[in-house]
């Protein structure tokens, strides 16, 4: 057995990679748990930051892949045909909307939105694209790029950046007392884009919108239909591609497939990974055969994308989620688990704003005098979860929101567990913090 704090002490892992907790070592997963060395069992509200939708090491995905290794452990597609890749294609053709029919598959979420951004720019022959502040869409250089959920990600970013323009995303506790959210941050963002296209960019220089219809990094935040679909009129009206980043909204979190049939908005490209493969490296930049048939043969291409392990694994994913309804179950136990964290934000003077679209919930971190977002006390109350046995993750651009992401295939007695475990730790937080100890 590795003994990690010696591995960490030899420096044989690169320090870049964040340790949030660097003394968890785990031996195995199953269900909606990891085991730890020590074989105590910890509730994982984190599905491996929302790629394990299905639970960890689902019985009927684990058989897929065991079945796929005895024929075909590598593609690579560019050279030979294989069922695995066809049959997911067919797969997901008929559970995305309509006219997202057409696949490139890759091998991450970053991956994915390369795939689109190139493909936007491919065919509208323009060379910008706008996204959102507080957006996560990956770490290379084009991704990264785009990515604006915390500044120390693009710090030093030498090229690319110069090709991008952000505008706000909607926040609905800046909505005006009194006025409507959806009307208000409809003309908002329609003067945001006249703002941008008066003094920065022309319309025609802009090849797509890139955007996370439910920000993910950038702290869970929902914002209104009408806003995402005023922008997705805009795009129309000039000729701008929408790219939807589904990486983490994708196979059922939002209690939907995809979270663009929550907001009935389909876009021109989507990007699509995590969930996709219970845990499998693979991801797939979708769009109509139209646009995709305008991409020049040989400028894009792949090594590892469409692995045929991890696409029979998919496979699997998608016929799970299907055939247990754990899309639905997203849905109600999403709403189930909503209702329970507002209640808790009665008890807690030490939680700010709660939101939450199917299994996706956020629960912000506060300095209780100040009402500041306060990302050392969220970990200090994860660090204590912890060691009562449940996992979370965090999110905001300072750290400061809960990120709830549980398996999909969760039930009400394991989602009352967690939020338990919850409610004692920001108890015993507050305790401590009221003491004086922090």
């Amino acid at each position: 057995m590795i003994d990690w704090k010696n591995i960490n002490e030899e420096g044989l892992l690169a320090p870049t990679m964040a340790k949030d907790f660097p003394n968890l070592q785990v031996v195995k997963s199953e269900g909606l748990f990891y085991i730890g060395v020590d074989g105590k069992k910890y509730l994982d509200f984190t599905s491996g930051i929302a790629t394990e939708n299905t639970g960890h090491r689902h019985p009927k995905v684990i058989t897929a892949i065991k079945n796929q290794v005895d024929y075909l452990v590598h593609g690579p597609i560019g050279i030979i045909n294989y069922d695995s890749i066809i049959l997911l294609a067919k797969k997901l053709r008929k559970i995305l909307p309509q006219s997202l029919d057409c696949f490139f598959f890759g091998n991450s979420g970053a991956e994915a939105i390369e795939g689109a951004v190139k493909l936007a720019r491919h065919v509208t022959r323009r060379p910008y694209v706008v996204s959102f502040l507080g957006g996560f869409h990956g770490r290379t250089m084009g991704a990264l790029s785009l990515t604006t959920s915390k500044s120390k990600y693009r710090k030093s970013l030498p090229v690319g950046a110069n090709m991008t323009y952000q505008l706000p995303y909607a926040q609905l506790t800046e909505t005006p007392a009194g006025l409507n959210h959806d009307e208000y941050w409809s003309e908002r963002v329609e003067k945001d884009f006249e703002r941008l296209f008066n003094h920065q960019v022309s319309p025609d220089e802009v090849a797509a919108v890139i955007l996370e219809p439910v920000l993910g990094e950038g702290g869970y935040i929902i914002p209104p239909k009408a806003w995402l679909q005023k922008i997705k009129a805009i795009c129309d009206r000039y000729g701008i591609l929408l790219i939807f980043d589904e990486v983490q909204t994708g196979f059922g979190r939002t209690g939907d497939w995809f979270a663009a049939n929550r907001f009935d908005v389909i876009p021109d490209i989507m990007a699509i990974a995590k969930g996709i493969a219970s845990g499998l490296p693979l991801s797939a930049t979708v769009a109509s055969r139209e646009l995709m048939e305008q991409w020049t043969i040989g400028s894009h291409s792949t090594t590892f994308g469409g692995n045929p392990i991890a696409c029979a694994a998919a496979c699997a994913t998608i016929d799970v989620l299907e055939d247990e309804g754990l899309v639905e179950n997203a849905r109600i136990l999403g709403d189930y688990a909503l209702n329970k964290l507002i209640l808790l934000k009665e008890k807690h003077h030490t939680i700010g704003e709660v939101r939450g679209i199917g299994l996706m919930l956020g629960i912000e971190i506060i300095h209780p005098e100040t009402q500041e977002p306060n990302g050392k006390g969220l970990m200090n109350i994860l660090e204590k979860c912890l060691h009562k046995g449940v996992i979370y993750y965090l999110s905001g651009n300072k750290g400061e929101v809960i990120r709830m992401m549980p398996p999909l295939n969760i039930d009400k007695e394991h989602l009352d567990l967690g939020i338990s475990l919850l409610d004692e730790a920001i108890t015993e937080y507050e305790l401590e913090l009221s003491s004086g100890v922090y």
